[in-house]
């Protein structure tokens, strides 16, 4: 299941990227102006099964597409579900396999959900401009992320009753008896193209109000192409093959290699953690203390 707005660089190598992973593709177009429709009807017929049109209402609201997406999980016919986005490829870690072989593989050992592993592809100040056709070729440096695991739980399979995405952002699914497979598959995430496309894809003007009140969006919300430092090549890991990229020592935020700090509510909620932390600490040393003899 695919969401798109003006995304007429990556929709079509999206979808024929998929096609060649051996998956099928419903979109949900949020009223694009640009070409990202009539670019994806060509490829109705063969692995694009439909098209509908989701109102945007002047904002880039994810808590209405991603509702959308858990009705689509119900009606829609197919084994497995993923949501995705239009600059995200996802792959199988394993050389030669597709991605509907791997999912196949862990549908077979019992597993209904599957998490995939972050890599994050971005400009760099040696290479800073790549919004052209053939960005995938010229765009190779990377960084693994994974501020926890599940981070991007986005494949599950098909469920008797509903689902639940909106409560995690998309970032995780939601169901009973969830039995997430150990193995995590692989996810190329084209983050912005140059200092320039951040503006076209971040910025507070893109985001529903409401959602940046809630925490949503977080660094997103604040990026302007002044505010973005891009990094340095030598600090990437550079893309050979999808099963030679590296998933080790990842970063925590996918916005560390740029200039930003981690995003308030992340300080806070790590602030919230130590709290509970030195809680339990000081609980179990008065318990101790409690229990121990004059002579201990």
């Amino acid at each position: 299941m695919l969401q798109a707005y003006n995304e007429q660089r990556f929709i079509g190598d999206c979808l024929d990227h998929l096609a060649e992973q051996g998956i099928s593709v419903y979109l949900v177009d949020n009223e694009s102006t640009d070409e990202t429709v009539a670019i994806a009807e060509r490829r109705l017929g063969r692995n694009l099964i439909g098209i509908e049109t989701l109102p945007r209402d002047g904002h880039f609201a994810l808590r209405s597409q991603l509702v959308r997406k858990e009705q689509l999980a119900e009606s829609l016919e197919a084994d497995w579900f993923i949501h995705q986005d239009t600059d995200e490829f996802r792959v199988s870690p394993d050389r030669g396999r597709s991605l509907a072989q791997s999912i196949a593989e862990l549908d077979e050992a019992g597993f209904n959900a599957i998490n995939f592993l972050e890599f994050v592809f971005l400009p760099t100040r040696e290479a800073p401009d790549h919004d052209h056709p053939d960005y995938m070729r010229t765009m190779r440096s990377y960084y693994p992320v994974l501020p926890r695991f599940p981070h991007r739980l986005n494949a599950w399979k098909r469920q008797d009753g509903p689902i639940e995405l909106s409560h995690s952002g998309g970032h995780t699914v939601r169901f009973p008896d969830l039995r997430i497979a150990p193995q995590s598959l692989y996810s190329r995430h084209y983050l912005f193209l140059s200092a320039p496309d951040v503006a076209r894809k971040f910025g507070p003007q893109r985001y529903a109000p409401d959602e940046i009140e809630r925490g949503w969006h977080k660094w997103r919300a604040t990026q302007s192409p002044a505010t973005v430092t891009l990094p340095s090549e030598r600090d990437m890991r550079t893309y050979v093959a999808d099963h030679l990229l590296d998933p080790s020592d990842p970063r925590k935020h996918p916005a560390q290699l740029l200039g930003q700090s981690a995003p308030p509510s992340s300080r806070r909620g790590r602030l919230r953690r130590r709290a509970r932390r030195l809680a339990r600490a000081s609980q179990w040393a008065g318990g101790r203390a409690r229990n121990a003899s004059p002579e201990s």
